[in-house]
């Protein structure tokens, strides 16, 4: 008992998952707009830039949690929901990262119109997911829980959206004359896209599971 008094009983958690929160649409509304002034490789770099300083500024605040994770006796929720719900919001800006990265080091001309539309719904999705974080520390209101839950279920519909437009993508690479190497380039930049929306519904995933837990 001595031990746990010297301990912190409770953390900080919910204003880094807001913190985070706040980078991964940073970051993805830098990301939309690369792909909207793709052709401007001024600005590609620019927003490219964007997105790095977000996803460091998001690595910060998880590194932050797991440390304070190990000094805290007494979490507001469930240790392990706290480091999988921080290491898969993390996971989100690396994709971000990593599909910007992969756009530029692939070369790629031009962006397509499904390009664009994997982008619009990324974004979303990752503008669902701040929200949902908001609203952790108040899952003990009933209507709060219920707009989390109504939150993950638009992150669920956005992510059946993103599924069904890589799908139709895909088969118009497959289906049109498209030169390989181009073709092998579009697929790397789909699946990286469609792989967000993957991410955020993890998120979507483990906040029911928080919600269903404090309700």
């Amino acid at each position: 008992m001595f031990f746990g008094k010297l301990l912190p009983r409770e953390g900080n958690f919910f204003e880094l998952f807001n913190d985070h929160g706040k980078h991964i649409v940073t970051g993805a509304r830098a990301f939309m707009s690369l792909v909207q002034h793709y052709s401007d490789e001024t600005l590609r770099a620019k927003y490219a830039a964007e997105v790095d300083h977000a996803e460091k500024q998001a690595d910060r605040v998880t590194a932050e949690v797991h440390r304070l994770l190990h000094k805290t006796f007494i979490t507001p929720i469930d240790r392990e929901q706290i480091h999988s719900l921080i290491n898969a919001m993390d996971d989100i800006l690396d994709l971000l990262q990593d599909s910007a990265e992969v756009m530029q080091l692939y070369d790629l001309k031009s962006v397509s119109e499904d390009v664009l539309r994997l982008g619009e719904i990324s974004t979303k999705c990752c503008e669902r997911v701040q929200h949902v974080i908001t609203l952790l520390p108040q899952l003990s209101k009933s209507t709060v829980a219920a707009d989390a839950l109504k939150t993950c279920e638009e992150i669920d519909q956005l992510e059946s959206d993103a599924d069904r437009v890589m799908r139709s993508a895909m088969s118009k690479l497959f289906r049109d004359n498209i030169e390989v190497r181009e073709l092998i380039k579009l697929k790397a930049v789909y699946e990286h896209l469609e792989s967000i929306s993957d991410r955020c519904e993890d998120v979507a995933n483990i906040v029911e599971g928080i919600v269903l837990e404090n309700s």
